[in-house]
């Protein structure tokens, strides 16, 4: 697949597999995935590829195709995420303190720190779409943020989900004293 990529576009389609299908066969995909292009990549000594991907835009399964590929291709339909293609398109709707907030606190709770320079001059998209990367949630949860329609409820999607991981880690501290 990554090799295929290379000698075209670049572009990969990500998407995760439906947990719902069991483990019986090939396994459903969810409706909402991803595509990236591939900005960096390697090859180890040891014959694995180290690939980064960024992210271009989010996508819903028209269908899945059948090939002799050894990985799954599916017809994307890009136009209920084409806002994914504007730079910072919603940003005003975020409710930027809240967001602070919270990875303020989770940061606090967990005894952690960052560089609020960098937090604080960050574009609200890239904040948004950086924290919604590295949050610490299950798969279902991170599901939850890439079907986000838009910016704004990406963002509160990613403060309650923080707000409920805090509530979690300050509740299990209590019943371990």
């Amino acid at each position: 697949m990554v090799n295929d990529a290379m000698y075209s576009e670049r572009m990969i389609g990500m998407i995760q597999p439906d947990p719902a299908s069991g483990d019986a066969g090939v396994p459903k995909l969810l409706r909402v995935g991803c595509a990236g292009r591939i900005s960096s990549y390697a090859e180890t000594h040891d014959g694995r590829m180290l690939v980064t991907l960024t992210g271009v835009c989010r996508f819903v399964i028209v269908r899945e195709l059948k090939t002799d590929t050894p990985y799954r291709q599916v017809v994307p339909d890009f136009k209920p995420f084409a806002a994914d293609l504007m730079v910072d398109y919603g940003a005003k709707d975020v409710n930027r303190p809240a967001l602070i907030k919270a990875f303020r606190d989770y940061l606090e709770v967990n005894s952690m720190s960052a560089n609020w320079d960098e937090v604080d001059s960050a574009p609200t998209e890239v904040l948004v779409n950086t924290l919604s990367l590295m949050a610490p949630y299950p798969a279902s949860e991170k599901q939850a943020l890439l079907e986000a329609p838009d910016l704004k409820t990406r963002a509160d999607v990613l403060v309650a989900l923080t707000e409920i991981a805090i509530s979690r880690t300050v509740g299990e501290r209590k019943t371990l004293q």
